[in-house]
């Protein structure tokens, strides 16, 4: 048995463009990824974080905006 850490790789989508975030520090927690790119892009401020998806041997997590959405 092999064991192997995977990458993580953070999805934001920003006027309907999908932008690849890659991970500033492998130790910090999600939400200090999360609020590393918040000074980039204020609206991670807000948002929830969906994830991991195990996808081509990468935990990818994105980050969804709350803005604009009523309910």
């Amino acid at each position: 048995m092999k064991t192997l850490i995977l990458p993580r790789v953070f999805l934001h989508k920003e006027n309907g463009q999908e932008l690849r975030l890659s991970d500033p520090n492998d130790n910090f927690t999600i939400t200090d990824v999360q609020n590393f790119f918040a000074g980039t892009y204020p609206v991670l401020t807000n948002a929830k974080i969906i994830g991991p998806d195990i996808i081509n041997d990468e935990a990818v997590y994105r980050f969804e905006s709350t803005m604009g959405t009523k309910g």
